[in-house]
């Protein structure tokens, strides 16, 4: 996640870059490199929480078995 962060930062710094040192020749060379640099930062972060929200799922549905499993082996 926080590489994902930091890609998407990257990538705004790529875009915001030109715009102040005004590159005639090469804008098509940052615009390809910032955009690409973003989709990689979101495709981190998108990856990154939807693990954690499944991980999240996951441990949440767990606990409910265990004390199934218990009240049982009381009973």
């Amino acid at each position: 996640m926080p590489l994902g962060f930091l890609l998407i930062v990257a990538g705004i710094a790529a875009i915001i870059y030109p715009v102040y040192n005004r590159p005639h020749e090469e804008w098509m060379i940052w615009g390809a490199v910032s955009i690409v640099t973003f989709i990689v930062g979101l495709l981190l972060l998108g990856s990154a929480y939807i693990h954690k929200v499944k991980s999240d799922l996951i441990k949440r549905g767990r606990p409910m078995y265990k004390i199934i499993e218990e009240r049982d082996e009381e009973d």
